[in-house]
């Protein structure tokens, strides 16, 4: 039997939630200069409850072939990858700002 989304009561095949949660969030990247220069892309504005940050990190981490983390709700990669990660994230269904 398949497996029922506790939010919206359908099948986890039709299930729109996330796609839903995507479309209304506004996305914020911006870029920090830390320790030694190095430069930090910030993706924020992410709900936890609503898209799997983890996934999201990881998939960002893969297409910008950059090392980084997810916590406090916000992403951080390994360099300056505004451009990149706004491409990716508005094919995913993201609204973004850049800052």
């Amino acid at each position: 039997m398949a497996e029922i989304c506790s939010v919206c009561g359908l099948p986890k095949e039709l299930c729109m939630c996330e796609e839903i949660a995507r479309e209304q969030q506004t996305v914020r990247i911006s870029v920090d200069s830390r320790r030694y220069g190095k430069m930090v892309t910030i993706v924020d504005g992410i709900d936890e409850n609503d898209i799997d940050i983890a996934d999201l990190a990881k998939q960002l981490k893969n297409k910008c072939a950059a090392g980084g983390t997810y916590k406090d709700g916000r992403i951080e990669l390994q360099g300056d990858h505004k451009k990149r990660v706004k491409v990716v994230l508005e094919e995913m269904g993201f609204r973004t700002e850049v800052r």
